[in-house]
């Protein structure tokens, strides 16, 4: 099983989820989690400025999209986040893959 991470700028990660819908990656049984993070990505416009007291630099509020997928599906999920991505920058956010070792699901056993 593979982690994929990616970190997005907040207005692509509606458009990602779905394709990643379309292509049948995520599902009921799928494991996806979308958390808002503080990132240095180049912000798109004004609006998403912001400065971090804790950092002292200027961060936006990105977005980090985690897919927990099969080995098979790995290049499927990159591309899809890939493309749906896009912002018309040159670096629009970052995709990361992780092996992961074992999982366990949360049970009453």
């Amino acid at each position: 099983m593979k982690e994929v991470k990616a970190f997005l700028h907040r207005n692509r990660v509606a458009d990602v989820v779905l394709a990643l819908k379309e292509a049948g990656i995520v599902c009921r049984s799928c494991h996806l989690s979308v958390i808002d993070v503080k990132g240095t990505l180049e912000a798109l416009d004004n609006r998403e400025r912001d400065f971090s007291l804790e950092l002292g630099e200027e961060v936006i509020t990105a977005v980090k999209l985690e897919v927990v997928c099969t080995d098979e599906e790995v290049d499927t999920v990159v591309r899809t986040i890939r493309t749906h991505g896009r912002t018309g920058q040159p670096v629009a956010g970052w995709v990361y893959v992780y092996d992961i070792e074992a999982a366990w699901p949360i049970d009453e056993g």
